[in-house]
């Protein structure tokens, strides 16, 4: 088993400390967190090991699992990379494009492995549908959050819109060719909603939507290519997934109940598919999977210059809008 430490100790970090803990692939060594109160709270609710300092955490194990504020992640990534140390970062992976890159290039100095917590890329929904996502060429997501001060020492940009922005960039296999943003300051000092578009050189087309002052959740994406449609919604973890298809001369009217004439008097066959969709628990899922990365020696799903590319188009993005 990997011994892993736990930076950061807040309301995710005691969520990886819950699974790292049960976890067959780690052994959970211990956690460190500036904030004397959470970590009386803490070491009061279970029995973790407390470590003053974190060069003494990041010496007692194999892996670091860092999940502090954004501000921290570089300079504790940097520490545990030079010790040798593999290392999961909470998204983003650093504050700044320019200690991404260092990142980067301290994980080849080193010789060690590191992965961005992007953690919709673990959502089943999503691994459902991922196969029938090929070409797609129009892209929207809208990804809405009721105020929470928690998360709001970064743009929405960073808070939400980069889960997006990364899970994009995982389908659309072409360079970005053109950006245009907009967003609105209402209640933080950057903003707290924000629209995008992104057109990729090969001509597809993503629009964002990201809110952290709505109603009421969502989590929603659709992704539009030749001959199919699909509905992904992260949240409830569902899909929809709408294909067409030429008509088939040997099918009975039974099968060919759905039928669509296009304007140039084509006919296609309407159908639906239901992916079987598993229930698991994505945090517990990419943790587990850089466990097995680490083992096999392969890079993960999410490596840190995918870390590095969707912070790159999030910085270019809160420079359109101009905060």
């Amino acid at each position: 088993m990997l011994k892993i430490g736990v930076f950061g100790a807040g309301h995710l970090g005691k969520t990886h400390l819950k699974i790292l803990d049960a976890s067959d692939a780690y052994n959970l060594v211990g956690f460190h967190d500036p904030n004397s109160s959470i970590v009386n709270t803490i070491r009061s609710e279970k029995n973790y090991t407390y470590f003053e300092s974190a060069e003494e955490l990041i010496k007692a194990v194999d892996v670091v699992d860092i999940v502090t504020p954004t501000i921290a992640h570089y300079e504790l990534a940097k520490m545990a990379m030079q010790h040798k140390k593999h290392v999961f970062i909470e998204k983003p992976i650093s504050n700044s494009v320019e200690e991404a890159k260092k990142l980067v290039q301290y994980e080849r100095d080193n010789g060690v492995l590191g992965q961005v917590g992007h953690v919709e890329r673990f959502n089943p929904a999503f691994l459902a549908v991922l196969p029938s996502i090929t070409e797609p060429m129009f892209i929207e997501t809208h990804r809405l959050s009721e105020f929470n001060p928690r998360g709001t020492d970064v743009s929405v940009v960073l808070d939400l819109m980069i889960h997006d922005i990364d899970i994009v960039l995982s389908v659309v296999k072409s360079p970005v060719k053109h950006i245009h943003a907009s967003g609105v300051s209402v209640i933080s000092e950057t903003p707290d909603i924000s629209n995008a578009r992104i057109e990729f050189e090969n001509g597809c087309v993503a629009n964002f939507t990201a809110s952290r002052i709505s109603l009421k959740k969502m989590r929603k994406s659709r992704f539009f290519q030749k001959n199919v449609y699909i509905s992904l919604d992260f949240l409830t973890k569902k899909v929809e997934l709408v294909k067409m298809k030429d008509i088939d001369p040997n099918a009975s009217k039974e099968e060919l109940a759905l039928l669509l004439t296009n304007a140039e008097g084509k006919k296609k066959q309407i159908y639906f598919e239901n992916p079987d969709i598993q229930s698991t628990n994505a945090i517990q899922d990419e943790l587990e999977h850089f466990a097995k990365c680490i083992e096999n020696k392969t890079t993960p799903l999410v490596s840190l210059e995918d870390g590095k590319k969707a912070l790159e188009v999030a910085y270019q993005i809160i420079e359109r809008i101009g905060y």
